[in-house]
């Protein structure tokens, strides 16, 4: 059986009210008493044009937040038999840690329930509450044995770079459970989210996720985590595609230079995101001159490096077809097939038993 997987789709969360089931009472009754509605809204406002395309808003114009309404888009749009949930509802943004904990379970509840349960084409993230290594590490020994959870979920700008120590039990366990850590565009907001203060605009924002994915790229690679957990594979989702190949000439010079500061990196920082690092293609910034989106492509790696995405429902492409001008067919292929099943065991061991 040859799967098509769509590696990065969006399940909006309505309200508080729609995870009110999964939450132990107390929450349940607290959230309710203090008029708790939600977070979504602090990340992607729903007007925002970038956070759902007009053709697939619901009837109230917000971004659609149901199975069914997804799949139509997804599944019958885009011609994939697999889509990986990636719901960016920002539990990390919350400073009660003791509540970030219970909004992340009754998020990923809510998600087994009223989405992995109504269409067994979807896969999904786990998200997981930063504000304790703890809780994060037992949320997902609480969902690892549910097959349909095949990646951890965490925003590029983490309240501390990923590759400090505290955070590898974290990482530790998505190796012990074969799940990757996706690393998605997104902030805790515990600093600003550019390094010489805070935006101004949503645009100034967005462009600036960039530099964040570069920061944690490259925390990952000089903490050493990829040699202290040598099962994990990351996934960069939403963080662009073009400022690799320069970040990596870059870091590549100044580890040449810089190599006794950091001996447990012992291969240029290159070698190591070309092995254990992959990219979702969308959104892909670059021109639409097929010259130059070849050269793009040869120097990420393209043929291993990049998966399939549509980023539904974000505005990030025009027209029907989520695949950038100029990408050959064979690397759509790989993009859409080999190269999720390669990064994902889990779609790759359901894909065996069902083929």
């Amino acid at each position: 059986m040859t799967l098509r997987v769509d590696c990065d789709v969006h399940p909006a969360v309505p309200s508080i009210a729609a995870l009110r089931p999964h939450l132990d009472p107390f929450w349940a009754a607290h959230l309710a008493e203090r008029g708790f509605d939600g977070l979504e809204s602090m990340l992607f406002p729903p007007s925002a044009p970038t956070s759902a395309r007009a053709d697939f808003r619901d009837a109230g114009g917000r971004p659609p937040s149901d199975a069914a309404a997804v799949g139509a888009s997804v599944f019958g749009r885009h011609g994939v038999d697999r889509a990986i949930l990636n719901p960016t509802f920002p539990v990390t943004m919350l400073f009660n840690e003791d509540m970030a904990v219970a909004l992340a379970r009754a998020l990923n509840d809510w998600i087994r329930a009223e989405w992995l349960d109504r269409d067994p084409r979807l896969r999904a993230a786990i998200v997981v509450p930063l504000q304790s290594v703890e809780a994060a590490v037992a949320e997902i020994e609480r969902l690892a044995a549910d097959p349909r959870f095949v990646q951890v979920l965490v925003p590029a700008m983490m309240p501390e770079p990923p590759g400090q120590r505290r955070w590898w039990p974290i990482w530790r366990a998505c190796a012990r459970h074969r799940l990757p850590l996706a690393i998605h565009a997104g902030s805790a907001y515990r600093q600003p989210p550019t390094s010489i203060g805070w935006p101004g605009h949503l645009a100034e924002e967005e462009a600036a996720q960039s530099q964040a994915f570069q920061s944690a790229l490259a925390s990952l690679v000089t903490e050493g985590v990829f040699g202290a957990v040598p099962d994990l594979t990351v996934v960069l989702v939403e963080s662009g595609v073009t400022w690799l190949p320069a970040f990596l000439w870059r870091i590549d010079k100044f580890w040449r230079a810089l190599r006794p500061e950091v001996p447990w990196v012992d291969r240029p920082p290159s070698a190591i995101v070309r092995e254990r690092v992959r990219l979702t293609a969308q959104p892909f910034d670059a021109p639409d001159d097929p010259a130059t989106v070849a050269r793009i492509l040869s120097m990420v790696d393209a043929p291993h490096a990049l998966l399939f995405a549509s980023d539904h429902p974000h505005w990030r492409f025009d027209g029907d077809d989520p695949v950038p001008p100029g990408f050959p067919a064979d690397l759509v292929r790989r993009m859409l097939t080999d190269n999720p099943l390669s990064t994902y065991p889990r779609l790759r061991e359901a894909a065996a038993w069902t083929a």
